[in-house]
């Protein structure tokens, strides 16, 4: 069974522990970029080009080095077990960025401070789901 971390028609708010009051680009750390890094690249330049499993997959093979050769494989056993969603990714959690997934589950990020933001929570034919907290209560 394929396991899949895409939404639809689904705005993702942001933690309500985010401290964050606008969106922010993540701090690059040292050599490697952060997987908020590869997130926030994919789709800052790139809005509603990719589902949130494209996203995810795709981060995770560039930290892992895959040749393309074995990415269909690799997907294939990445999605065969359930993954984390957006709603645990450090951009929703810390970086003050929401999630809009359309109806064909491609995504875009919004800063908290934008008017599109507020548009999607006042919108009410769009699902909306908190991002996980950072700190257990």
């Amino acid at each position: 069974m394929k396991h899949s971390t895409n939404y639809y028609n689904t705005f993702i708010e942001i933690a309500a522990d985010c401290k964050a009051e606008k969106g922010e680009m993540p701090p690059i750390k040292g050599e490697k970029k952060t997987v908020a890094n590869l997130q926030f690249d994919m789709l800052y330049e790139n809005p509603y080009k990719y589902t949130s499993d494209d996203v995810l997959f795709g981060v995770f093979a560039i930290r892992k080095e895959f040749e393309n050769g074995e990415l269909d494989e690799q997907r294939e056993h990445y999605f065969s077990k359930g993954q984390p969603c957006f709603r645990a990714s450090p951009l929703t959690k810390s970086y003050g960025w929401g999630i809009h997934s359309n109806k064909e589950g491609k995504i875009a990020i919004y800063g908290v401070e934008t008017e599109a933001y507020q548009n999607f929570l006042a919108d009410d034919t769009i699902k909306k789901v908190k991002a996980m907290n950072s700190k257990r209560k």
